[in-house]
């Protein structure tokens, strides 16, 4: 049986830019899917294809057991969604904002007043809720907009990179949410830059580049595949680095690292802490001192740049990922809660 989520083939095209190129999916219900990637892989134009602001070229998508493609109404009112730009009316207040969204969703308007009421209090905002939304911090915005996505309760929630922009704080807090969601049986699709919250929210994750999911699994899974631990070292002094590098790739089981401006020699080793006191050893016998030594797993930065050859977080941006696109996701947003609606 399929997924909450589901998606076979998926591919979408602008002009000569292949921005998915055969994207499957398969969510779980009650999981959180994390979708890795540097900017201009194909995140959010996968998670506009399913939650129905894009027409993919060819393929299949289901969500919430609904076809996307002949029954969008329908997916619209099992998910909620919250783009990577908020996209709420400035000119409402933020109670204004909420009850807006319940009441295209034909909820009661009481009803709708207090759940507007329980968001605001769960996201910090209940001193500014009757303030325009055009005097909100760009992270008071943002959470304004986390909060109209889960107005209905949906059953399916697509996040597509939402802390950006937020502190660590109401980062944290947005993970509670997250977390009390799923524990509640909702399915989430996040797409993320933070690598630590992937690390911290996601069941399972997909790692996507250049339109194609080129590694699917489990945080541990897929750190496995960049190999085992790591010994780090520190050198004090630059000009014994040379020296350092050559002391651990004679433990280590691949060429070692260099980070010149910090100093640091990074090496894959096998062997544990056991190995970590014959490197200090070694280092202490020939008089190298050192500033800083430890061991360590992979991360998912180290996933990153063995997958795709570089850092998650690049430059650049998927066709339409702009403001003018953030803008033309708002109003489309808009537009298909009023679909909804009727």
């Amino acid at each position: 049986m399929p997924g909450a989520i589901y998606a076979e083939g998926l591919v979408k095209t602008f002009g000569d830019v292949r921005a998915l190129d055969g994207v499957d999916l398969d969510v779980p219900e009650g999981t959180v899917l994390g979708l890795l990637g540097p900017n201009g892989a194909g995140k959010t134009t996968a998670v506009r294809v399913l939650t129905t602001l894009l027409q993919p070229d060819s393929g299949k998508a289901v969500v919430a057991g609904i076809d996307v493609l002949k029954h969008p109404n329908e997916v619209r009112r099992a998910i909620g969604l919250s783009g990577q730009f908020a996209a709420v009316d400035e000119y409402l207040t933020g109670r204004e904002n909420l009850q807006m969204v319940g009441q295209l969703y034909q909820m009661r308007s009481k009803a709708a007043k207090a759940r507007a009421g329980e968001l605001l209090d769960r996201f910090n905002l209940a001193d500014a809720a009757d303030r325009t939304a055009k005097t909100y911090s760009g992270g008071m915005r943002r959470r304004l907009d986390l909060a109209a996505a889960l107005v209905v309760r949906p059953p399916v929630m697509f996040m597509d990179e939402p802390t950006t922009g937020l502190d660590p704080r109401n980062r944290q807090q947005l993970w509670e949410v997250i977390q009390e969601l799923v524990a509640g049986g909702t399915t989430l699709l996040l797409t993320t830059q933070y690598l630590e919250e992937a690390d911290h929210l996601a069941d399972d994750i997909c790692v996507v580049d250049h339109g194609k999911v080129i590694a699917r699994g489990t945080s541990d899974q897929l750190k496995a595949r960049t190999g085992g631990e790591r010994v780090e070292v520190v050198v004090h002094e630059r000009d014994r680095m040379p020296e350092a590098r050559a002391v651990l790739a004679g433990f280590g089981k691949g060429e070692a690292t260099v980070e010149e401006h910090t100093r640091k020699l990074t090496v894959p080793v096998a062997g544990g802490a056991k190995l970590l006191a014959e490197v200090i050893r070694e280092l202490d016998g020939r008089g190298i001192e050192i500033d800083d030594i430890g061991l360590r797993r992979p991360t998912l930065d180290d996933v990153f740049i063995s997958l795709t050859g570089h850092a998650a977080a690049l430059t650049g941006e998927e066709p339409g990922e702009g403001q003018a696109g953030a803008k033309g996701h708002g109003r489309k947003a808009h537009k298909a809660a009023k679909e909804t609606a009727q």
